[in-house]
């Protein structure tokens, strides 16, 4: 399994827009970061999680060839609102591309995206297919079966994923009992650690760390990252030895 982190900041980025602090103005490349999103190559599929504000330029940046299907962890704007970009992928390779997603998600991509779903259709649409996540009943890609993982965002329940030994969470402030034995034993974990600062929907650098050690993973990766957090070479250097900042095009194999 090939990972590449096609973007680990929050939902403004960074560097945030008229912002003078020493991270938004770093001249480090891991300390530009586009909205969060994950590109993971299996043996025999292209999967995307989340479709932010930046997704074409994370695809060209990264050099995405192929797709084959998007999962959303929740509706908010900075993990949906690239989902129209799918269509190269549409009328170059012909295909139509899987879409994974609980039906609260469902009803926000249809109200964002209305042209994709409207009964009037006209040439050059998305081409998508939507499927319906219940509950935490995996499901399969592929030779790949997926198991869903429910997490609070706040008061918001979404969702993280895990495929084989890989597990992908994202903006998680508290983690039940039971989605922690779905998580517990990853060899990779990627979790989110906004800032040092508490907040009241995101895991804090400390939290996130905490939550690392309690799970037991091999080497755990932090993203959904804002300026708030300080330079990536700063911070990164307080890290446990298993625990590292993930950055943009960050690629790594399982």
């Amino acid at each position: 399994m090939k990972i590449t982190f096609l973007g680990t900041g929050t939902s403004q980025g960074v560097p945030v827009i008229a912002c003078n602090c020493e991270v938004c103005l770093s001249e480090d490349h891991r300390d530009n970061r586009l909205r969060t999103s994950i590109l993971i190559e299996t043996e025999d599929k292209t999967i995307v999680i989340d479709s932010g504000p930046d997704f074409r330029s994370q695809l060209l940046r990264a050099h995405v060839k192929d797709l084959d299907a998007v999962l959303f962890t929740h509706e908010h704007k900075d993990h949906i609102a690239g989902l129209d970009d799918i269509r190269p992928f549409n009328y170059l390779l012909h295909k139509v591309i899987d879409v994974y997603a609980t039906s609260r998600v469902q009803e926000a991509l249809k109200r964002e995206f209305h042209y994709i779903f409207a009964d009037t259709r006209y040439h050059g649409l998305p081409q998508i297919k939507l499927h319906t996540l219940v509950g935490g009943d995996d499901f399969t890609i592929g030779n790949s079966t997926i198991s869903p993982i429910e997490v609070m965002h706040y008061k918001l329940p979404i969702l993280g994923y895990r495929i084989g030994d890989f597990t992908y969470i994202t903006d998680a402030k508290t983690i039940s009992d039971e989605s922690i034995r779905k998580i517990s034993g990853s060899k990779i974990l990627v979790i989110n650690a906004l800032q040092r600062e508490p907040h009241i929907s995101h895991f804090t650098l400390d939290e996130a760390i905490a939550f690392a050690q309690l799970v037991g993973a091999g080497t755990t990766y932090l993203t959904h990252i804002s300026h708030n957090l300080g330079l990536h070479a700063e911070v990164e250097s307080l890290l446990p030895p298993n625990i590292k900042l993930a950055y943009d095009n960050l690629k790594i194999e399982l």
